[in-house]
């Protein structure tokens, strides 16, 4: 007698999911890809600096908010005329929500003596931003208010103009308002291959 019954479909099993490290994107690159050959590009080290505007905006003794501070390596020069700079925060970070609502500013190019800053601010996890300023020389921005770190090897104070999304992250576009070249001593951080170091 004949067999009337159909054969049960293949069950396919899907395949586990890859971890997120070696996706893919639509291009065919994995993050670790990506990432590996972005760590070959040697980089200047800045600390980006912001003071959280006043609670009462209106009330000119009303206290300010706190210092706001983080280490940044995708920094660069946009335009001489008129002068603008750029600098890369990734969404949803505190100098991310901060720049958002606070147009000014501030840069300090760190030195390479200045390594620690570098790492301090660059924790995950870290501290209030009030201690991380706490034993670091700094002065205030004359226009921003902005602090800007002693014996970086430039400053500049700025005022957003634009401010474009870009994947995980903000592409911040500063009109530089102030420029200076405190200190001609040492050579500049650099980081690559994941590691903070210097020239020479």
């Amino acid at each position: 007698m004949p067999n009337t019954h159909a054969a049960a479909p293949p069950v396919t099993v899907p395949a586990p999911p890859a971890p997120a490290s070696s996706v893919g994107h639509a291009v065919g690159v994995t993050d670790d890809e990506f990432r590996a050959a972005m760590s070959r590009l040697a980089a200047g080290v800045v600390l980006v600096t912001a003071c959280e505007p006043s609670l009462d905006p209106d009330d000119p003794q009303a206290p300010v908010g706190e210092d706001v501070g983080m280490t940044a390596t995708a920094f660069m020069s946009v335009s001489l005329d008129p002068p603008l700079v750029m600098v890369s925060l990734r969404d949803g970070s505190r100098m991310d929500d901060l720049l958002d609502e606070q147009p000014q500013w501030a840069v300090s190019v760190l030195s390479e003596s200045q390594r620690h800053i570098a790492g301090r601010f660059a924790m995950k996890g870290r501290i209030s931003d009030r201690l991380l300023f706490e034993d670091i020389p700094y002065v205030r921005g004359q226009v921003t208010g902005a602090p800007l770190v002693g014996g970086a090897l430039a400053t500049l104070e700025c005022r957003t103009e634009q401010r474009v999304p870009a994947g995980d992250h903000t592409l911040v576009i500063g009109r530089v308002l102030t420029a200076r070249v405190p200190s001609a001593d040492g050579g500049p951080l650099m980081y690559f291959k994941g590691r903070y170091r210097h020239l020479g």
